[in-house]
């Protein structure tokens, strides 16, 4: 029987996470490793070639599977949808986890649960997978929901850690916040389009554009509350402003997991989400709006973050944020497809970036700190050659015509669609995008120089046995940085250029009058070019900070003061949640615990019965005397009982 191949792509990583999670004990730490890393590399090389039979040669496909659910007017299939959009994400998913499968026989090579491990990560792609092939809102939410316990498990794989259990219940509770608004989302959909398949809403979608919902005496533009609700779920699983507080902690996983959550799955899903649902978006624009000011303020709320921490991990992650911020303020201005490219090319950069981490993490015998680093790039050059050209990526460094790394096309083509737009909402993004890339081209150089260069800051004990990791670890980031040099330039055309509509066939749409990218080909030749002159400059200045003038970050935290403290502890996000909400959950527990269940229900319930009878028992025990005298007595006052009973009667 011959298996189709837009099935075995969804379901091998599937099938390598049941063999590893069920049979690892027999099978063994290698064969485990080896069949996991063998799906998924499978599905990868299937992924290529449905790149090519779908976008690049037509062939879009909807494959139902079978009937899922008939409850009244609500018809469910299960189907995969394979068209431009999914063939791009499967490309990135695959590609990028098998990279991050293979690192990880490496990576984990001296844990004791390596099977269990290798299970997770399989299981976690399987459900990327589920959620990118979607042919309706319920199966998405599958999917959704899988990433999110994929996640759960693979944040808390070091369960015996106090910080991890911590770190994946914030995650798992963060999000499920956002997945509220999700599935309030959901319904509204049903209730509005009568259905959830995706080709029944897209084709309904500028019919019911001035529809209107009447909810507590108010009057709600249908369309928009629904995108509103939708995008609450993206702001939690993609951790913008507001539900992000999960993302940093989330880097107590081991750092393979990290790649692979920040690079190409789980916080990818909200961009994802907005682009396949393109033909609701459009006809909603103040949701578009409100998307594109969440996505500028995450974009510079997290690098400027990024600027003042130390945990090279948690500079990356809030990277990510950032980096996230571009993708949704590009969907705001309905460049979608720039977008997505940004998530591609970011997918290269970033997994390398993390990769890269885990190999420095690796060498300094497990730290992280950027402090106790420096001075080891002649110890591990290939890494340090790996991260700079991710760093470079990441930057966005390039020459407008000539040639650019893999973040300076889709970086600058976001930014010159938002300006582009003529809105003032456009404006406004491209502005603060402008300052975020500033920012993230000085918190990269700020990295790369407390980690890998000056004098060494690590422990004698640690810099004797500093050493470059395996090639069984580096091998994986090599093809991660080819990517990260060609990925923009060689698929620009694709995504922002004459070539665009030929190759999105209709997976995206835009309205005419919406159409960013084509606007972004008309702006001033100074919107092109600012972009790579302030991340130049970022660099330098990061030169100037850490290495000709490195007295200045401490003049620097003292005279802004207020500010750096404020940026430094995060906004105080954390704090403010843990006033507004944990505490006073955790008040009102122990108030239920100790006076309700305790003291009320225990008390006069089980415990109070069980009491009292022990009570009764005490006391008829002691009339077991002994003495004849008092049983004689006793006699007497039953038999003066029983007749003035029979007297009261009559």
């Amino acid at each position: 029987m011959t298996i189709p191949l837009d099935i075995a792509v969804v379901f091998l990583p599937l099938l390598g996470a049941i063999f590893a999670g069920f049979f690892g004990r027999r099978l063994g730490d290698k064969a485990s490793q080896i069949v996991t890393s063998g799906c998924v590399l499978a599905a990868a090389g299937l992924s290529v070639y449905l790149f090519r039979d779908v976008p690049l040669l037509g062939h879009a496909t909807t494959r139902v599977l079978f009937d899922w659910i008939h409850s009244g007017a609500l018809e469910v299939s299960w189907g995969i949808k394979i068209d431009t959009l999914t063939a791009v994400m499967l490309v990135v998913v695959n590609g990028v986890s098998a990279m991050v499968h293979i690192y990880s026989i490496g990576y984990m090579s001296h844990d004791k649960s390596k099977p269990r491990f290798m299970a997770y990560l399989g299981l976690f792609t399987f459900f990327m997978l589920m959620l990118v092939t979607s042919a309706n809102l319920l199966q998405m939410f599958f999917g959704w929901e899988g990433v999110g316990l994929s996640s759960y498990l693979l944040i808390n794989f070091w369960y015996e850690k106090v910080s991890a259990n911590d770190a994946s219940i914030k995650a798992f509770l963060v999000n499920r916040v956002g997945d509220f608004g999700f599935v309030l989302g959901i319904f509204g959909c049903f209730m509005l389009f009568g259905s959830l398949d995706y080709s029944v809403i897209f084709s309904k979608a500028p019919d019911l554009a001035t529809t209107q919902w009447i909810f507590l005496g108010h009057t709600l533009p249908a369309l928009t509350t629904v995108c509103l609700l939708l995008f609450v779920g993206a702001m939690g699983k993609s951790a913008q402003l507001g539900l992000h507080t999960w993302l940093p902690d989330a880097m107590e996983g081991p750092t393979p997991v990290s790649a692979l959550i920040h690079a190409a799955t789980m916080v990818t899903a909200g961009v994802f989400m907005v682009a396949r649902l393109s033909p609701v978006f459009e006809y909603a624009p103040d949701a578009l709006h409100f998307v594109a000011i969440i996505g500028a303020l995450t974009c510079i709320f997290a690098a400027s973050i990024g600027l003042t921490q130390f945990d090279i991990k948690r500079v990356i992650a809030y990277s990510t944020m950032s980096q996230l911020g571009y993708m949704f303020f590009a969907a705001g201005v309905s460049a979608y497809s720039a977008a997505i490219f940004h998530l591609m090319t970011h997918a290269f950069f970033k997994a390398l970036l993390f990769l890269c981490a885990g190999s420095v993490i690796h060498a300094l015998s497990g730290e992280q700190d950027m402090r106790k680093m420096g001075g080891i790039w002649r110890v591990v050059p290939v890494t340090y050659v790996l991260m700079v050209i991710g760093s470079l990526a990441l930057a966005g460094i390039g020459v407008d015509g000539v040639f650019g790394f893999a973040g300076f096309y889709s970086k600058d083509l976001i930014l010159e669609s938002a300006i582009g737009s003529g809105s003032g909402i456009g404006t406004f993004v491209y502005v603060l995008g402008l300052i975020s890339a500033f920012i993230t081209a000085f918190y990269s150089w700020r990295l790369l120089i407390l980690t890998f260069h000056g004098e060494s800051r690590a422990t004698p004990h640690v810099l004797e046995h500093a050493h470059e990791s395996p090639w069984v670890m580096l091998a994986p980031i090599v093809p991660l940085a080819i990517g990260a040099v060609f990925a923009g330039w060689f698929a620009f055309d694709w995504f922002g250029g004459e070539g665009r509509e030929a190759f999105w066939n209709g997976a995206i749409f835009v309205l005419p009058q919406h159409d960013s990218i084509a606007a972004a080909y008309h702006v001033a030749e100074i919107y092109k070019w600012l972009p790579v002159i302030v991340a130049v400059f970022g660099i330098v200045m990061a030169y100037v900070f850490y290495v000709a003038m490195p007295a200045l970050p401490a003049i620097a935290s003292t005279a802004f003061g207020w500010l750096y403290h404020l940026v430094v502890h995060k906004f105080y996000f954390d704090d403010i949640y843990d006033a507004l909400f944990v505490r006073p959950a955790r008040w009102i527990g122990s108030f239920l615990w100790e006076v309700g269940d305790d003291a009320l229900i225990d008390g006069y319930g089980p415990d109070g019965f069980a009491a009292l009878s022990l009570r009764i028992a005490r006391r008829v025990g002691a009339l077991e005397s002994g003495y004849l005298y008092h049983y004689a007595f006793a006699m007497v006052i039953g038999v003066a009982g029983f007749i003035s009973w029979f007297w009261l009667r009559g």
